[in-house]
């Protein structure tokens, strides 16, 4: 099992990172997916990552320890599982991402690995704290919205 944790402080209450997160479609689309459609808790999301296209459907899920949690339920891993935590912190809020994900090899094969799905998912997880930081600091809209 691969796992990629990014944490960030955002100045802004939890709550007002919360409610930004609770745009579940807007939320997404601000990691830089090529494609993003929600359907109520389905999100499909499809993205080209080196010389490969991915297309996953993610369900949003219940987790008392998360708020905000996503599972993979079609497309190219095994498994894959993200997990948002927002936490009080001096002057706003921290929050942490954590993926966690299971390559399927026989259908990855020598065009991904692990490395690379990482460094993208930093990458990802880096645009999204972006976002909530323009939303819920700068009180501006952030592209991906």
């Amino acid at each position: 099992m691969n796992e990629v944790t990014l944490s960030r402080a955002i100045e802004a209450p939890p709550e007002a990172v919360r409610d930004a997160m609770a745009d579940a479609e807007a939320f997404v689309r601000s990691s830089g997916f090529d494609e993003v459609e929600a359907d109520g808790e389905t999100v499909r999301v499809a993205n080209d990552v080196g010389v490969a296209s991915i297309e996953l459907t993610l369900e949003l899920v219940d987790d008392p320890d998360a708020d905000l949690a996503s599972e993979q339920r079609e497309g190219i891993f095994e498994s894959m599982r993200t997990e948002y935590v927002v936490a009080p912190a001096a002057g706003g809020s921290e929050v942490t991402a954590t993926t966690e994900f299971a390559l399927d090899v026989a259908l990855i094969g020598d065009l991904l690995d692990g490395t690379v799905i990482e460094r993208q998912r930093r990458r990802e997880l880096s645009a999204q704290f972006d976002w909530l930081e323009a939303r819920c600091v700068d009180g501006s809209t952030a592209s991906g919205e």
